[in-house]
């Protein structure tokens, strides 16, 4: 890797999120607009029905909202960490083989960045879904995250 290169937002995460690498998560794509992120099938990781186990799809979902958070807010860092503050899940229909969770921002980045520059700190979700190979929506999960100033 040249000077200039920047690691990417997934090899980032990897290397200092333990659990994502454990999993063997594989960072597909993490922008400011959408991240998207894969669970591959993994015996060891399979509940009780041969899918994925849910604590798995969970990590997998906070795993792409943590991505699309450093993607778009990642020039804030220096003035502010990145917390998740809470997260919801539904499971809708039963996942098998390998699963995909692809995160999008709920509010414009610009308005967060508007209300920390204001003083403020600011709260906004992050909408998930988890889809298994042929499309269909096996979970929904949204996390709030805040950009806490640092102090």
């Amino acid at each position: 890797m040249s000077e200039t290169t920047q690691p990417s937002i997934g090899d980032m995460l990897l290397a200092t999120v333990p659990m994502a690498k454990t999993l063997n998560l594989v960072f597909e794509e993490a922008n400011a607009e959408r991240a998207v992120v894969r669970l591959p099938d993994q015996p060891d990781y399979h509940n009780h029905v041969g899918g994925p186990h849910a604590g798995a799809m969970f990590t997998l979902a906070e795993s792409a909202s943590g991505a699309i958070v450093l993607a778009a807010f990642g020039d804030q860092l220096s003035r502010a960490v990145p917390l998740a503050v809470r997260a919801e899940i539904g499971y809708k229909k039963l996942a098998m083989g390998p699963v995909t969770a692809t995160a999008e921002l709920g509010r414009p980045a610009a308005e967060v960045v508007a209300e920390l520059d204001a003083g403020g700190r600011p709260e906004f979700p992050v909408h998930i879904a988890i889809t298994r190979e042929g499309g269909d929506v096996t979970g929904e999960m949204t996390v709030v995250w805040t950009l806490r100033p640092n102090a």
